[in-house]
């Protein structure tokens, strides 16, 4: 009899990191950077309404849009970012609304909370189960994903800004954020 070796392509890594990583905390005097990239335009309007929420909150928030992965571009892009996450405190990195964007969206998460900042990917309803199989596939199982409904891309912006409403104190809660010191007590 013939004995076999059956891999297991679901199988964790070794040095999968299964911790959410630090909480963003208070977000007051915080420097709050919101990744987006070309194909969204409801995470535009939903990471602007939040960017005001944030400011409001005492914030300073800035914006970086990925570009071209591959190539010279790819190396600018790389570069880019590196610089972009070196600027802020905190990263809010969307949108997962579809295989390759989930891809992308998880990889910059991931490389942001590796840099050690506090991290949350976004994700449609959709591609939620998709973006914490890519997150444990690149060693940070834990790493936060806040969840907005879908499908809403193909929505007016007069649908979706009530969508971003009622996610941003959820989106916070994900985040391990607070907008005031008594929250932040509490």
């Amino acid at each position: 009899m013939a004995i076999g070796t059956i891999l297991d392509p679901t199988a964790a890594r070794d040095d999968d990191n299964a911790s959410p990583g630090p909480d963003a905390g208070l977000l007051a005097g915080k420097r709050i950077g919101f990744r987006l990239d070309r194909m969204w335009r409801a995470w535009d309007w939903i990471s602007e309404q939040w960017a005001e929420s944030f400011r409001a909150a005492g914030a300073e928030v800035s914006f970086w849009r990925s570009a071209g992965r591959s190539g010279e571009e790819g190396v600018r892009c790389a570069r880019e970012y590196q610089a972009f996450l070196e600027s802020i405190d905190v990263a809010v990195v969307g949108l997962a609304n579809c295989g390759s964007c989930t891809g992308w969206t998880v990889r910059d998460a991931i490389t942001a909370a590796n840099f050690g900042l506090p991290t949350t990917a976004v994700a449609t309803q959709n591609f939620e189960l998709f973006a914490h199989e890519i997150a444990g596939r690149g060693g940070r199982s834990g790493l936060r994903v806040h969840v907005l409904p879908y499908p809403l891309n193909e929505q007016r912006r007069e649908d979706v800004l009530p969508v971003g409403d009622a996610h941003f104190l959820p989106m916070l809660k994900t985040m391990g954020a607070s907008l005031t010191l008594r929250e932040h007590a509490a």
